[in-house]
């Protein structure tokens, strides 16, 4: 089996967390299957590197922020390759040009146009597991270009219906999706499986467990995905297009912080939902000052101080939906 893994930069943070995750792909490996991993930079080191740069000027050209913000994605990459190498696995890194990741020319946001990856085939073939830089690919011109954040799910999700991958894993500081944020909303349940449409909703409306563009090429590509920890072992959760009598009528619920708003989710989200939630915000003292219903979800737009409260509203909702 071709197995695709991503790892995010707080599965990275460290020399015991990057040891961690080189012990999944590797485990993954010693059961007979073929792993390309992809790779976010570690920890906090992008915005870092952002930093950096806006002291040095306010607003960098955008080819040299490209050129800074990939290495890293790179310095992970050859990281990783080393752990591999020291737990017994063959490895070998590859920045996103070396990968076959072609994009266009536009810095900072580049969409991928296609992917070669015959370099990663025959990497695979000389039995290593081939560790590439995520967030990254290669312009027309030539020029390293990078994919806007959670450009690394985006390069996870590309490689798999590029190399015809049986799975592609991506794995988090989070042990899967659930109905809520469980951070904030203690009682929120974790999915085992997901539909395709609600988790695009949801990560559009919000959510930051997957990348919307990810969740998009998923569903375009019929890539099989899946939501995992890397810090616990678990089934994590399964994102698929489900028949209508599999699909729950709410899926979940997210906010937005920049626009104070707060979304559920599912194939029952529609202008009912709207007017009852409508009433029971109002009558529990949160004031909606705007609402919409569009297909599959409904957004709530309140003052930021009621954010939470409202949160907690909408998911009882969710949580009575499934009785």
């Amino acid at each position: 089996m071709l197995i695709v893994q991503k790892f995010g930069g707080s599965s990275l943070a460290d020399l015991q967390r990057l040891c961690r995750a080189a012990g999944i792909a590797a485990e993954a490996r010693r059961r007979g299957n073929q792993v390309v991993l992809v790779v976010s930079a570690a920890g906090n080191s992008t915005d870092e590197l952002l930093s950096m740069a806006r002291r040095i000027l306010p607003h960098p050209p955008r080819r040299e922020l490209d050129a800074l913000m990939a290495t890293g994605e790179q310095r992970s990459a050859a990281l990783m390759a080393m752990m591999l190498e020291s737990l017994g696995c063959p490895a070998r890194s590859f920045s996103g040009a070396r990968a076959g990741i072609h994009t266009d020319g536009n810095h900072g946001e580049a969409a991928i146009l296609r992917v070669e990856p015959e370099a990663l085939r025959q990497s695979l073939a000389d039995g290593e597991i081939a560790v590439v830089a995520g967030f990254q690919g290669r312009s027309p011109a030539g020029e390293v270009t990078t994919l806007g954040r959670g450009g690394s799910d985006t390069s996870a999700v590309a490689l798999a219906a590029a190399l015809g991958a049986e799975r592609c894993e991506i794995y988090t500081d989070v042990d899967g999706i659930c109905t809520a944020d469980p951070r904030l909303i203690p009682s929120a349940r974790l999915l085992r499986e997901i539909d395709s449409r609600d988790m695009l909703l949801l990560a559009k409306a919000g959510s930051q467990v997957l990348h919307p563009g990810s969740v998009r090429l998923a569903m375009e590509g019929s890539v099989p995905l899946w939501l995992l920890s890397s810090f616990r072992a678990g089934e994590g959760t399964r994102v698929l297009l489900l028949p209508e009598d599999r699909r729950p009528p709410l899926a979940g619920v997210t906010r937005d912080l920049g626009s104070s708003s707060v979304t559920v989710v599912g194939r029952a989200a529609g202008s009912a939902l709207l007017e009852r939630l409508r009433r029971e915000l109002e009558h529990s003292g949160v004031p909606v000052r705007s609402a919409r219903a569009e297909e599959g979800c409904v957004t709530f737009t309140v003052a930021p101080a009621q954010l939470l409260p409202a949160l907690e509203l909408c998911h009882r909702e969710i949580v009575k939906s499934e009785k």
